[in-house]
């Protein structure tokens, strides 16, 4: 059996990682003038709270001298290994982890790495680390699995909104304009991650709650043929549990499934997207 690793950026909770034997590369960042990230960890609540006090978190990628250290640990144990990476549109993480593989492969012959680029953030990276968990424990290769991968990104599909378009502006995703007319007027983003795994605004609405519906909405008119794939859902939150909880019943009253994982979404995209942001994960036709 292989490994799997992935990176904080997925969001999956700690005791699904220990659960699943994964790795978890950990992303950085600097809050109040103090670095995380790299076993000194700030409770998540404190986090979101700091945000809503105005304290503005700035992240870093996994450096490729990081990566490659992270690596040589585990190839120390295991010569398989299938890495999943945040999306090389967001970060430039992916691309130092592929830096670092092909250096351990050329000194160390006898170990294989693979690391798959998977156009994903958060828990959409987290529910296609699922998926290749559930593939491994099936018995499958690492190739096989890598191959799945790679098929099936594409169908990874992410859709969010966020409560405060103040943050989309400081990562460039909104003009300053449309942050304060937006904000005065309760307009809700919708956004997606798309092939590229670029972050896009795909649509406004105006008032929290049908920026909820809205999501759902967007799963009805992307799941197509794909229902059966939906063995689960993931929704991630900004420390929006009650929120969060609401996309859950409707995806269970429309779409009739039952199994869902529900995780706050972590500082390095909390960090981006904000306090309050909801987004929905599933398997579907297309992004």
């Amino acid at each position: 059996m292989f490994k799997i690793i992935t990176d904080s950026t997925a969001d999956l909770p700690e005791e699904y990682i220990k659960e699943h034997d994964l790795g978890c590369m950990n992303l950085s960042y600097i809050l109040d003038g103090v670095t995380y990230g790299h076993g000194k960890e700030l409770d998540w609540k404190e986090f979101y709270q700091m945000m809503r006090e105005g304290k503005m978190p700035t992240t870093s990628q996994i450096n490729p001298e990081e990566a490659k250290a992270y690596l040589e640990k585990v190839i120390q144990t295991e010569k398989e290994v299938l890495c999943l990476s945040f999306s090389s549109g967001l970060s430039g993480t992916c691309g130092n982890v592929m830096l670092a593989a092909e250096e351990i492969m050329e000194e160390h012959r006898d170990c294989k790495i693979i690391v798959i680029d998977t156009l994903c953030a958060s828990l959409g990276e987290g529910l296609l680390v699922h998926k290749a968990v559930c593939l491994r424990d099936q018995g499958k290769t690492l190739d096989e699995v890598a191959d799945w991968v790679r098929e099936n990104l594409l169908h990874l599909v992410h859709v969010f909104t966020v409560d405060d378009l103040y943050h989309l502006h400081r990562g460039g995703r909104v003009s300053k304009t449309a942050a304060v007319l937006g904000t005065l007027a309760g307009i809700k983003p919708k956004l997606h991650v798309d092939n590229e795994g670029h972050l896009i605004l795909i649509g406004k609405v105006r008032g929290r709650k049908k920026s909820l519906t809205a999501l759902v909405d967007y799963m009805e008119e992307k799941i197509g043929s794909y229902r059966s794939e939906n063995d689960i859902v993931f929704i991630s939150h900004g420390d929006a549990l009650e929120d969060a909880e609401a996309v859950r019943d409707m995806v269970k009253e429309r779409l009739g499934i039952q199994n869902f994982l529900i995780n706050r979404i972590g500082p390095t995209i909390g960090a981006h997207s904000g306090p309050g942001t909801i987004a929905l994960f599933f398997m579907g036709e297309s992004r």
